[in-house]
């Protein structure tokens, strides 16, 4: 199964220096999703992994890094059904951020799972179709 790779795992990957043992954990499980050529990468995860490192250096270092990962298209539909998901967890009391509803959108639209840190998305979970990738402990 291909997986959507969340900001929150590649920014503990490629920008976080110092790991705790768990953290390490999730970095080998990224890396076997990347060996077994399993990872998603869409434009907004791109910009929000390269927003705030001000360093030029690092910048162009990060951005070579992750220039492997071409970003899959985004459709008319993935907006559409990001809107539907907003509304629909907005109707039972969940707020969330647009990236984050388009990251579901995408997945859900493409049978992609989702491997994330982001806590949100197991609240958005209860009310909208997306698969999560359990962290491997």
């Amino acid at each position: 199964m291909r997986v959507l790779v969340d900001t929150s795992i590649w920014s503990l990957a490629l920008r976080k220096k110092t790991k705790t043992v768990e953290e390490e954990l999730i970095v080998q499980q990224l890396s076997k999703l990347i060996r077994k050529l399993h990872v998603v990468m869409i434009g907004p995860t791109r910009q929000e992994l390269l927003s705030g490192v001000s360093e030029k250096q690092r910048f162009e270092l990060l951005k070579e890094t992750i220039s492997v990962f071409p970003d899959f298209e985004t459709t008319t539909a993935d907006y559409e059904t990001a809107a539907r998901f907003y509304n629909e967890c907005r109707q039972n009391g969940i707020q969330g951020s647009h990236i984050d509803f388009l990251i579901g959108a995408i997945a859900s639209n493409n049978d992609f799972a989702i491997f994330t840190l982001d806590k949100d998305f197991q609240n958005y979970w209860r009310f909208i179709a997306i698969q999560l990738v359990k962290v491997e402990n």
